[in-house]
C-alpha cells in the first residue's frame, strides 16, 4: 500500500510540473503562466464596481519605470481612461 501511494505521489507530481512547464512555455515565461491561472479562476473576477462608479485608489508607476503616483493624485475629479496593453 506504501509503495502505491509513493508512484501515485510521484506520478501527480511530475504531471504537475509537466503541466506548469507547458503553460510556461506557451506563456512566454512562469511568471505569465501564474498570472494567467490566476485570472482564469472564477472567484478573482468578484467585485462590486458598476458604471459610474469613482475608480479605486491605486499606486501606480509611471512610464519612466521609477516614479510611483497614486491615482488621484493625477485625476483630482476629472475624467480618466485606463488602457491596458502591449504598445510594442
Amino acid at each position: 500500500m506504501k509503495r502505491w501511494l509513493i508512484w501515485t505521489s510521484i506520478s501527480v507530481g511530475s504531471l504537475l510540473i509537466i503541466g506548469f512547464v507547458g503553460l510556461s512555455f506557451m506563456a512566454g515565461s512562469p511568471k505569465d503562466a501564474l498570472a494567467m491561472v490566476r485570472f482564469a479562476l472564477p472567484h478573482m473576477h468578484v467585485g462590486n464596481l458598476k458604471p459610474g462608479d469613482s475608480a479605486p485608489d491605486v499606486r501606480l508607476v509611471a512610464l519612466d519605470g521609477k516614479t510611483r503616483f497614486r491615482l488621484h493624485e493625477r485625476t483630482q475629479q476629472r475624467p480618466l481612461v485606463l488602457i491596458f496593453g502591449s504598445f510594442t
